[in-house]
């Protein structure tokens, strides 16, 4: 059976969704809903429980796969770069795959990608330091 820190797993969720509040509001919010033709009016009528309860069952499930990934005790400075390399080489570079195709904005990849990179960066910080 594999050995997962659960306390890894829910820390790494909860990262993400701090630097999600961050990213995708101040930081990157404007542009982001610029790229993706979404209206201030339209952000605020979501359901907000469905997106960020959503959002934050999907941060967990991310980080248990990850952690399971990265195997017991993987120690901070393997878990970072496992994270980062991820987050770059796997999640944004399927995104970019999907975005050259759908013909959508570099900027656009840029901030998901970017998101992407950090997340799984910070997701092996946490893995690294309590797992």
């Amino acid at each position: 059976m594999m050995e997962i820190s659960w306390i890894a797993v829910i820390v790494a969720a909860i990262s993400a969704f701090v630097l999600g509040g961050i990213w995708y509001g101040p930081l990157f919010g404007q542009k982001w809903m610029a790229y993706n033709g979404i209206t201030e009016e339209q952000a605020k009528s979501a359901n907000m429980a469905k997106v960020f309860g959503g959002a934050f069952v999907l941060s967990l499930i991310a980080a248990f796969v990850f952690a399971m990934f990265l195997g017991p005790k993987p120690g901070l400075e393997f878990a970072a770069a496992a994270g980062f390399a991820a987050g770059l080489c796997w999640v944004a570079a399927t995104f970019g795959i999907n975005y050259l195709f759908a013909q959508r904005p570099l900027g656009l990849w840029l901030i998901d990608g970017g998101y992407a990179t950090f997340q799984f960066t910070l997701y092996g910080v946490a893995i690294g330091l309590l797992g």
